[in-house]
């Protein structure tokens, strides 16, 4: 039996503890060299130690001193920092995870697609802010992205064996969120604590945020332009509230090709494991019987103006994405935080890229640069307003 060798960049967040369950259920198959996470010590010690890791690296560097002790007695190597995190990408596996949260996981992609292997990409900044650039990495390196968001990575399984000239269409299913059936009056009064009750799926709160004013699907939009060139014209999106049919792709020749599962991220988190072969999961059969229905609808971009407005960055592209993302971000924050409205979300990332975009990046330095001057502006925006 073959061994592989896989490093996991933010273990003990959802992603990570959802690939390490199932490596869990098949520890033969597998030799893990990297496992990181921000700054929970114990947690990220707890599961070096089951999996007998090589190295184990908080993003933090305060922590240092309690992983080290949490490690005291094995041949664990502990490590903190960011670069600590593009050191242990570089040392290279047969599969790296990429699920660091944020613009803090954009480094430790890029040193592991430099070493042109595999990466199970789940880190969405990788694409909506620096898409161009990891693209551009990906092909002079030889590596293999892997999608694990399970919209992209059921166009990536749509898509296995045929050729991008026979693509018609390329259709991204989203659920809607908690206010799809809300009148702009309810969607402007909304409370954080509606708009992070999702009803399929357990996120985390921004995510949850993202999905209710489907920015995060307009976001999406932005990272499939980049994984699957077919152009935008032929990228669509549409409701679907059961999130059954993760995403489709229509064929030339009138076929529609779907992927379907349960909202359980193990799904497309176990076909960048095996692939390109298939590998059992714990879950139950899809019952279609029992689901009933499944329903489709056009969004509505007057009440979810998002998609629209990502429509037009990924047009624009250069800056474009990397200031909407980061603005985005900050307006999300500050609707959890109670400052402004959940209807300023949209509005605030709009009127940032209306008060210029920079020049292109072309490097990743200069991506984490202009997401930076967009915070601040934000921030500013946010203060005078």
């Amino acid at each position: 039996m073959t061994t592989r060798t896989i490093s996991i960049f933010g273990a003990t967040g959802s992603i990570g503890a959802s690939t390490l369950d199932l490596i869990r259920r098949e520890k033969d198959k597998w030799r893990v060299v990297a496992l990181t996470a921000n700054c929970q010590s114990a947690e990220l010690a707890a599961l070096a130690k089951e999996f007998g890791a090589e190295i184990a690296v908080v993003a933090d560097e305060s922590c240092l001193a309690d992983l080290r002790d949490a490690l005291a007695g094995t041949n664990i190597h502990a490590a903190a920092g960011a670069q600590a995190l593009c050191e242990a990408a570089a040392r290279g596996a047969d599969l790296t995870i990429a699920a660091i949260v944020g613009c803090a996981g954009l480094a430790p992609t890029m040193a592991a697609i430099e070493q042109g292997g595999t990466i199970g990409l789940a880190n969405k900044e990788a694409l909506v802010s620096a898409g161009e650039v990891m693209m551009a990495a990906v092909a002079k390196h030889g590596a293999t992205l892997l999608p694990v968001d399970s919209e992209h990575n059921a166009i990536f399984q749509c898509l296995q064996g045929y050729r991008a000239s026979d693509v018609a269409k390329i259709t991204l299913t989203a659920s809607g969120g908690p206010f799809r059936e809300w009148s702009h009056a309810q969607i402007a009064a909304a409370t954080p604590a509606q708009a992070v009750k999702h009803p399929n799926w357990s996120m985390g709160a921004k995510i949850s945020v993202d999905s209710a004013t489907m920015m995060n699907k307009g976001l999406e939009l932005i990272e499939a332009h980049h994984l699957f060139p077919v152009g935008l014209e032929r990228l669509a999106i549409l409701v679907h509230p059961q999130s059954v049919v993760h995403s489709m792709v229509e064929y030339r020749d009138g076929s529609t090709l779907a992927q379907l599962g349960p909202s359980d991220m193990r799904v497309p988190i176990a076909s960048c494991l095996a692939w390109p072969a298939r590998m059992d999961t714990p879950l139950p059969p899809l019952d279609l019987a029992a689901i009933g229905a499944l329903t489709f609808f056009a969004p509505d971009e007057e009440r979810f103006p998002a998609t629209k407005l990502a429509r037009n960055v990924a047009e624009a592209g250069g800056a474009a994405p990397a200031v909407l993302n980061a603005a985005n971000e900050v307006a999300v924050a500050a609707f959890l935080a109670g400052q402004i409205a959940f209807t300023e979300i949209s509005a605030m990332a709009d009127r940032m890229l209306t008060h210029g975009i920079p020049a292109a990046p072309s490097t990743l330095d200069e991506v984490l640069a202009v997401d930076a001057e967009t915070r601040v502006r934000a921030r500013e925006l946010l203060e005078l307003a």
